[in-house]
């Protein structure tokens, strides 16, 4: 059973956009072959430009759910973050389908009901090819050098080993033009 964890930010949270986030999230629990035991996380946001944001995250034990939409009207936003959501459970299942059936674990997750000829068509046609691979070495360095470095190559993300715990992380440009640190546990 999927519960709710619903924040606003410069907005109140009427029961009224509660309970259609609730009811249009509340939908994607179709999709899974067992009941979904995890609280969505609904992120609502109004900007002083009077347009909205909607981020919903799903964490559960097999697989992570996220999708973010900005729009000036609240309820659209949701409607399309929803949609995203589908889209990326009807790819993942379709993926997870093809190339693991026999294997245990996300592909048991979602549930066997029949997809819309159309949209397996075209989740069918993403494959899962690697054109191209790269080598390079793990220099030791601290996360701003490691900024730096990604910022010189004009890339989103870079993959350093720190220097202090020897672990290997990943910075990255968040959408919002800051940066974020992936931090990873052996």
């Amino acid at each position: 059973m999927l519960t709710f964890n619903i924040r606003g930010e410069n907005i109140e949270v009427t029961p009224a956009i509660r309970e259609y986030a609730e009811n249009k999230v509340q939908k994607l629990e179709k999709y899974f072959s067992e009941e979904i035991n995890a609280t969505a996380h609904i992120n609502l946001k109004v900007y002083q430009d009077h347009g909205s944001k909607v981020e919903v995250t799903i964490p559960m034990k097999k697989l992570m759910l996220r999708a973010e939409d900005r729009n000036d009207d609240m309820y659209v936003a949701i409607d399309q973050v929803v949609a995203k959501l589908e889209r990326q459970i009807r790819k993942h299942k379709t993926k997870v389908n093809r190339k693991f059936r026999e294997r245990e674990g996300v592909g048991t997750y979602f549930a066997q009901i029949q997809l819309e000829p159309e949209r397996v068509a075209d989740d069918a046609e993403e494959s899962l090819e690697i054109v191209r691979t790269k080598q390079f070495d793990l220099k030791p360095m601290d996360d701003e050098e490691a900024i730096l470095q990604m910022n010189l190559l004009g890339h989103d993300f870079y993959i350093f080993t720190d220097a202090e715990t020897d672990e290997t992380n990943i910075v990255y440009k968040r959408k919002d033009g800051k940066y974020g640190l992936i931090e990873t546990n052996q």
